[in-house]
């Protein structure tokens, strides 16, 4: 009941048909399609930095450090919490299960 079935490969059934011969075809050589011209790619707009936006932008960066930051080290105080609490639960678990013990 216990023991593994190892599945068997089926074995072919009724008539198998070989493969179809493909025969060669010839190629015969036309006249090139001319390609068209490509068209110039439009001007891309420079975005100039100047002391303002540089200014905006290393705020937006330190504004996102610190939020990530700030979700980061939540989180690792989170973890440290519940396992200090469950730490306290199990002492006082055991030591209930050890006076109990005691009582007996």
């Amino acid at each position: 009941m216990f023991q593994p079935k190892i599945p068997t490969m089926p074995q072919p059934s009724g008539l198998v048909t070989p493969p179809a011969v493909v025969q060669p075809t010839t190629i015969t050589p036309g006249t090139p399609a001319l390609a068209p011209a490509a068209a110039p790619a439009p001007a891309r707009p420079v975005v100039q930095l100047t002391p303002g936006t540089a200014v905006a932008l290393v705020g937006a960066g330190t504004a996102v450090v610190l939020v990530v930051g700030t979700v980061l080290v939540s989180l690792l105080l989170a973890v440290a919490v519940t396992s200090a609490s469950v730490a306290v639960c199990a002492v006082v678990l055991r030591s209930l299960i050890a006076s109990d013990a005691k009582r007996r």
